[in-house]
């Protein structure tokens, strides 16, 4: 669990990297700059952790690459104290990223290898989200519910009507959207009945699956 001067450095480079793509949320940079990604990969990947890719963790999923998460992150527009629900803990970097901007992160994850990984992981690292559940992302945790706003950090072939009756009004859903390749999608949910959607081109993410594993 060593994080070094030579660490700090290449997440100081990742970060104006991040920057030369367009990420401007100070809080999304100020996150990445602290949380030691090389940590939540395969110790053989650790060298890499740093470069702007995605690499493969347990279960057959991966960690997604910074720029990805950093988008994502940038477009919740996370308050401190909002309360985030993130569909696929995964690795838990997102997780750890949002908890670092101060949001109340419930998190819910469908391998139960994962989920038991992360577990351990994130407490280790001084990272504590509100909750962490093994279950299956398409139902959310309604009785958690309202929620500021919800990210999906795997590709869906459509929107989980569940995930819609979870967010507050006014709040925003993150979810890549697509089967092949997705679209990242934002909803802002105007009132009971009226989402306003946007579009932010394509990305490349593992399926999200229905029931757990």
């Amino acid at each position: 669990m060593k994080d070094t001067a030579k660490h700090q450095g290449l997440r100081n480079q990742l970060v104006t990297l991040l920057q030369g793509k367009g990420i401007s949320d100070k809080n999304v940079l100020e996150a990445i700059k602290k949380i030691p990604r090389h940590l939540f990969l395969n110790s053989s990947f650790a060298d890499y952790a740093y470069q702007d890719k995605a690499f493969p963790i347990a279960a057959g999923q991966t960690i997604s690459q910074p720029y990805t998460v950093a988008f994502q992150s940038q477009l919740l527009e996370v308050k401190k104290e909002h309360k985030i629900l993130e569909i696929g803990t995964g690795s838990g970097y997102q997780t750890a990223v949002l908890c670092l901007m101060g949001a109340k992160v419930y998190s819910i994850e469908r391998q139960n290898e994962l989920f038991k990984q992360t577990s351990v992981l994130l407490p280790k690292l001084g990272i504590r989200p509100k909750h962490l559940s093994f279950g299956d992302g398409y139902k959310g945790i309604p009785n958690h519910a309202p929620f500021d706003s919800i990210i999906v950090t795997a590709g869906a072939p459509i929107i989980p009507q569940a995930l819609m009756a979870q967010l507050k009004i006014g709040g925003r859903l993150v979810i890549p959207l697509g089967e092949e390749k997705q679209i990242m999608t934002l909803l802002i949910r105007k009132n009971e009945t009226q989402f306003e959607k946007h579009e932010f081109g394509d990305f490349k993410f593992v399926p999200l699956l229905e029931n757990k594993n």
